[in-house]
């Protein structure tokens, strides 16, 4: 076989390649009217069906002749939407989609549905911050453990400028990036401080998540570690009235307990939907006697926000009613919707506003 003949043969076999390949899939499509085109290649499998926080039931796909299954769904509200696809009773991620929800339990890929107009937590054309990936070294719990940390446009290291410090926590079985990667925190803070609703500052998200430790041993861990880590590299101001904390579910509850017991430390709080159902949730509340007049000298802020279509729409009503019974002064924030980070992103745009004011 001459020099011709091997390339001719060498192209053949590339080209039949390239033809058993499986077509190009592309999921998910947005259309302009906001609905959406799902698709998924699996020509053996007998049924495919759609899941998605924005349906009330799963959704069957048809498959055509390729293999490839697909569904459109009716206009859709604007926002970012956990979605999964279920192949023969398995759940499984788009294969075709780069967005994935940061999860240690569930697995799902998200779809962004942009508004007409900019959604507050869109990328937009405005100054954007730093997300920095960093370590610290817990002695409470004797290892070394992750923290996402936000820095505001212009931040200097060296510089001058001392900036407050929210201390954000994701919710149960999420991890330190899911407050990035699904409730978008950045961008959220990225526009407010563009539109000059919020003060710049740092975002620090730690990973609430410290098992095999026992869960209460986060508190320890905040207190001790991740506050001085931050407070040792970065530019911060140290005083309670420039440090807040927040979270979402389970870490709303971490949110309650942090904050509620350190009201010295903390003069802003911020619970999302907090899941009261924990050993240490339970130590602090079940039998509570605040010094009420005091902790509302030392509180900036304290709010409660849930959905009311939320699990725990009942028990966080519950818990506002008991801490005011307790002489507190928490602020509600009641939406539609339920337990999702849909709801979580519009209560922190909502509070981030009014924090370090």
């Amino acid at each position: 076989m001459n020099k011709i003949q091997l390339l001719v043969a060498i192209l053949f076999l590339a080209f039949s390649a390239q033809a058993q390949r499986n077509p190009v899939v592309v999921s998910p499509e947005v259309h302009p009217n906001h609905s959406v085109t799902f698709r998924f290649s699996a020509k053996n499998a007998k049924q495919v069906l759609l899941e998605a926080q924005f349906l009330k039931d799963k959704l069957p796909m048809q498959k055509d002749a390729s293999g490839i299954w697909s569904v459109t769904v009716d206009p859709v509200k604007p926002d970012i939407y956990p979605y999964c696809f279920w192949v023969d009773d398995t759940q499984v991620t788009d294969p075709n989609n780069t967005a994935i929800f940061a999860n240690e339990r569930f697995k799902y890929s998200l779809v962004d549905i942009p508004g007409d107009t900019p959604l507050i937590h869109s990328l937009q054309n405005v100054p954007h911050g730093k997300i920095s990936y960093r370590y610290y070294n817990s002695k409470t719990l004797g290892t070394t453990r992750p923290l996402v940390i936000y820095t505001p446009p212009g931040f200097n290291v060296n510089g001058k400028t001392k900036y407050p410090v929210l201390y954000l926590i994701h919710g149960g079985s999420d991890t330190e990036e899911t407050w990035t990667k699904v409730g978008k925190a950045n961008l959220i803070a990225d526009n407010l401080i563009a539109q000059g609703k919020a003060k710049p500052m740092i975002i620090v998200m730690p990973y609430g998540n410290v098992r095999p430790k026992p869960m209460p041993d986060f508190t320890p861990d905040v207190m001790n570690d991740v506050i001085p880590f931050v407070e040792a590299n970065y530019p911060v101001l140290t005083d309670s009235q420039n440090r807040a904390i927040a979270g979402f579910s389970v870490g709303g509850g971490q949110t309650l307990n942090i904050g509620l017991t350190n009201t010295d430390k903390f003069a802003y709080v911020c619970a999302y939907a907090p899941y009261p159902e924990t050993e240490e949730f339970r130590k602090n509340f079940s039998n509570y006697a605040p010094d009420a007049e005091k902790m509302n000298k030392q509180l900036k802020l304290f709010t409660l926000s849930v959905g009311t279509e939320d699990f725990l729409f009942e028990s966080v009503k519950k818990n506002i009613a008991m801490f005011k019974e307790k002489g507190l002064k928490p602020v509600s924030y009641i939406v539609d919707g339920g337990h999702t980070w849909m709801n979580c992103k519009q209560y922190l745009a909502t509070t981030l506003p009014q924090l370090f004011k």
